[in-house]
């Protein structure tokens, strides 16, 4: 009876070192298994992070150059902008001294330009400043016809090109423009 009694603590003790050693493999597994899932869950947590700063990065740098992005804009003319364009022009004809009339506006047929035929008056040199103005303007221009033509002729004490009235015709071709 002796030994019977010695060999139940025995086959106690090892049933519950292997449930200890069972208890700890899966805890073991959990643990390697959640581990696993956190590595993960990092990874996209890291990504969205990443995804977040890259987002307020673009923001800036929109925001950044939003100023210059009006700027730029202003140099192209978009239909409905014509307008403005013409404005434009207007306020260079003010700023050389000349009268100017705008004779026609038309998109040219590959529908890639503005086409702008318009008269002007005004004494050479203003006409020459104003010419200077069209080819300096915030716009990408193509002047296709200046002509420029004495109205009368000068009297005959005064024969300087400056002192008489002349006339100019300009056709222009807007490149800048966005249909």
């Amino acid at each position: 009876m002796q030994k019977s009694f010695q060999k139940i603590p025995l086959l106690l003790s090892l049933i519950f070192f292997l449930a200890s050693i069972f208890s700890f493999l899966y805890l073991y597994q959990e643990i390697k298994n959640n581990s696993w899932e956190i590595d993960k869950k990092e990874n996209e947590w890291r990504i969205e992070a990443i995804r977040r700063e890259e987002l307020k990065t673009l923001n800036n740098s929109i925001e950044a150059i939003k100023e210059e992005r009006q700027q730029l804009e202003t140099h192209f003319a978009r239909s409905s902008d014509v307008v403005l364009f013409l404005n434009t022009v207007e306020g260079l004809a003010k700023g050389a001294g000349i009268e100017k009339e705008v004779r026609s506006v038309d998109i040219s047929k590959d529908k890639k330009a503005l086409m702008v035929a318009m008269e002007a008056k005004g004494s050479f040199p203003d006409l020459y400043k104003f010419l200077t103005l069209l080819e300096n303007s915030p716009y990408e221009l193509e002047l296709i016809e200046v002509k420029f033509s004495r109205e009368t002729e000068p009297a005959s004490s005064d024969k300087t090109l400056s002192a008489s009235a002349w006339n100019a015709t300009f056709k222009i071709k807007l490149l800048s423009f966005i249909p």
